[in-house]
């Protein structure tokens, strides 16, 4: 399980404090705040209070298929980075990344990474620091100010639709991804796929990544082998077919679905990205 810690087991319905912008997704504003003692573990998101573990910097080639390694800083990698509440003085707890939108200023993340469901609400004070690397920001911290899920995850944590959309604020006049660049959004990809996942575990202060096939879960959930991917990693991108011409890859899932991304280390899972997907990612591009 690799989400943030919460103080309860979140409920399977409550009521929904978030208003819809459209009927079947949830949107909030990034005005409204929340007291932090209200999170509870979900998924892997990390759990606060770990004393980092980097792994030797050297170690910075790709290891065998299913492997982690520490990735070295790239153009592709800077797009991941990490998620605190309220600014970056807490400890990291989710994965996200910059996805391409009209707007530019997109990320992608697991769900249950921005819903807080003691509080029946997303969470409004989120930023984001890609790059991340002991402590340092090349790229600075980004404020999240809206947050776009589906409703029906809100009303049930349908783990089918563990995906959420972030949209930033500018920084110093530019978008996100005017500085990073972003990937494209994989639809109806299949179930097997050559990916890379890079993610930041909550107990390093580095980044790991892994490549491996991606199998068939169900229907609607895939699974992957990886080693290390612990509390911290939920978020994390699947990234397909990079181009290291156009400098873009595909993200075909984030780490979360089935069981908020699994409950072992070493085998994750995301929810397969349909149409479901398409129209909250449609979605997130009007309500920007």
């Amino acid at each position: 399980m690799r989400a943030f810690a919460r103080n309860s087991v979140l409920p399977l319905t409550f009521i929904v404090i978030v208003a819809a912008a459209v009927v079947g997704y949830a949107t909030e504003e990034a005005d409204t705040r929340f007291s932090a003692g209200g999170r509870s573990s979900f998924g892997k998101s990390g759990e606060a209070g770990q004393d980092p573990q980097d792994q030797d910097p050297a170690a910075s080639a790709p290891a065998d298929d299913g492997n982690a390694y520490t990735p070295r800083r790239t153009e592709q990698n800077a797009r991941v980075g990490v998620v605190f509440e309220k600014d970056d003085r807490g400890d990291h707890f989710c994965t996200a990344s910059v996805v391409q939108s009209p707007g530019r200023n997109m990320l992608i993340t697991a769900a249950h990474c921005a819903f807080d469901a003691e509080a029946g609400t997303t969470v409004n004070d989120l930023v984001f620091a890609p790059d991340y690397r002991n402590g340092k920001e090349p790229s600075g911290l980004w404020k999240v100010k809206k947050v776009v899920i589906d409703k029906r995850w809100a009303k049930s944590q349908d783990e089918d639709l563990d995906m959420a959309f972030l949209l930033l604020d500018k920084k110093d006049g530019k978008q996100i991804q005017d500085v990073l660049g972003g990937n494209t959004l994989g639809i109806d990809r299949g179930y097997d796929n050559e990916v890379k996942i890079t993610g930041y575990p909550t107990s390093r202060n580095t980044p790991i990544s892994c490549q491996n096939r991606t199998t068939k879960f169900s229907d609607t959930q895939l699974r992957i082998q990886c080693t290390d991917f612990e509390g911290g990693t939920s978020g994390s991108p699947w990234l397909a077919d990079y181009d290291p011409k156009s400098h873009t890859g595909t993200v075909i899932g984030v780490l979360g679905g089935h069981e908020g991304g699994g409950d072992e280390d070493d085998v994750s899972y995301a929810a397969y990205f349909d149409d479901d997907v398409a129209e909250l990612y449609k979605h997130a591009q009007d309500v920007d």
